[in-house]
């Protein structure tokens, strides 16, 4: 039970409201109890003055001169001791536990001190003082005690009470914040449970707009991605699946026709054609996961080195010649000179692949132009070409693993959806940024973004 959030939460308020008042309690007993009883004291002391004037008034004879000086003190006893400790009067008919305690400071007064009690731990001295006086030579004693002890005792348990009520009530309010504040917690872990088993339609609902509110957000976000990457995922293997097995039919059926003996020599090249046609397919699909597996690799290193890279953009585009002129594309190329450092075979990955996809969802006679800034520390590239372009929305979900925006031009063009993937990593490997702007039927723009210096992160 103890590992529950809102028992945590719950003691741990408890904890902080009782340490907070021991502390004040300390806080006060040190700075002002002291001080009471300083004051207290010296008030009695000059109240015991006023006895003894009036009593050395009537030098010692009328007792109702000092009943007279006695009245000013409704809230105190006065014992009154000649010189040999005899009690000569007491304002209390009834024998205190204070006057008994008298005796041990009667000779200290008597021969001229005066006595203040101590309010140490484990005694009941109270706040009493002892005054010397003389009266025709012969010394006296005069004790005064408070008598609001019983009313302070009140007032006490008074405050003691309140303070109990105060804390009862503050535990069920803290009971209650606590739920307040875990309740939100406990619904994102049942949540968090029910997409652990594969369900991502899970929402939470929530109108706060504290840490929690954020965080109950973001799981919904989340949750949101998670479930539309699944659907990718779930395509994806449809795709993959499909992608394997038309080659893989084709190639068992166009084996299965070369084992007739009466099929002409053209006849023969042209299945032996079309199975090598399928298995290269199949071979630049796997070369494809291959790449985004070792790219998705935690400690994958780059080898950074200096190169031309308006050369190494020319080398692509001189290597993907056959796509772009069987289909009479125009390129322009704006290429001045630029060095960087960079891995050069990863960054080739980029633009093969970025041209590739221009290419495919280019028309014919369409544009493609390639251009090159370079800009203090960065370099910027950027590929924009007349093709068919793609919905506005769909542009942030492109570089998502196994995502295809037309699922049937895919197809037909080819690919596995994989390419823009391994951009996207290749690029973040570098510390550079990739954007893309497109609309329908008005093309589509990438640019990409990077550090003409690239360093790892041992140096």
């Amino acid at each position: 039970m103890i590992k529950s959030l809102y028992v945590r939460v719950v003691l741990t308020f408890l904890g902080a409201i009782f340490i907070s008042g021991a502390i004040a309690a300390l806080l006060i007993n040190s700075l002002y109890i002291g001080q009471i009883k300083t004051m207290v004291q010296n008030d009695m002391i000059e109240s015991g003055k006023i006895i003894i004037k009036a009593y050395q008034d009537e030098k010692g004879q009328n007792l109702d001169s000092l009943m007279k000086g006695v009245s000013s003190l409704p809230l105190y006893s006065v014992r009154l001791y000649d010189n040999e400790g005899k009690q000569l009067y007491t304002s209390r008919k009834e024998i205190s536990e204070q006057e008994s305690r008298d005796e041990a400071n009667i000779q200290s007064v008597l021969q001229g001190g005066v006595f203040r009690s101590q309010l140490n731990k484990g005694k009941k001295e109270g706040l009493t003082v002892g005054i010397p006086f003389s009266i025709d030579g012969s010394p006296r004693a005069l004790f005064i005690s408070p008598e609001i002890s019983e009313l302070l005792n009140k007032v006490g348990n008074f405050m003691r009470s309140q303070l109990l009520i105060v804390l009862g009530c503050g535990s069920i309010l803290i009971l209650l914040a606590a739920r307040y504040i875990v309740l939100p917690l406990q619904q994102l872990t049942r949540a968090t449970r029910r997409m652990a088993k594969g369900d991502f339609s899970v929402s939470l609902h929530t109108k706060r707009n504290d840490e929690i509110g954020q965080l109950t957000r973001s799981f919904n976000v989340m949750a949101q991605e998670l479930g539309t990457l699944e659907g990718i995922r779930k395509q994806f293997v449809s795709d993959v699946s499909h992608e394997f097995q038309s080659p893989l039919t084709s190639i068992k059926g166009f084996t299965q026709a070369l084992k007739r003996k009466d099929m002409d020599e053209a006849s023969r090249l042209r299945l032996l054609n079309i199975i090598e046609e399928e298995s290269d397919r199949l071979s630049r699909l796997c070369g494809d996961l291959l790449q985004l597996s070792t790219l998705e690799y935690e400690h994958l290193q780059l080898v950074p080195e200096s190169f031309s890279l308006d050369e190494q953009l020319r080398k692509i585009v001189i290597a993907l010649e056959p796509q772009w002129s069987a289909k009479k594309v125009n390129l322009e190329l704006e290429l001045p000179s630029i060095t960087i450092v960079a891995d050069e075979d990863r960054l080739s990955q980029i633009w093969s692949n970025l041209l590739s996809n221009s290419i495919k969802f280019t028309g014919e006679d369409g544009l493609i132009s390639i251009t090159a800034i370079e800009q203090e520390d960065q370099v910027r590239i950027q590929i924009a070409d007349t093709g068919v372009g793609m919905p506005e929305e769909e542009i942030r979900n492109i570089f998502k693993p196994f995502y295809k925006v037309d699922k049937a031009r895919s197809r037909e063009v080819g690919g596995s959806g994989i390419g823009l993937s391994i951009v996207k990593r290749v690029v973040d490997l570098h510390h550079g940024h990739i954007e893309v702007t497109s609309a329908l039927r008005k093309g589509t723009t990438v640019t990409v973004q990077l550090p003409l210096n690239y360093s790892t992160p041992e140096s």
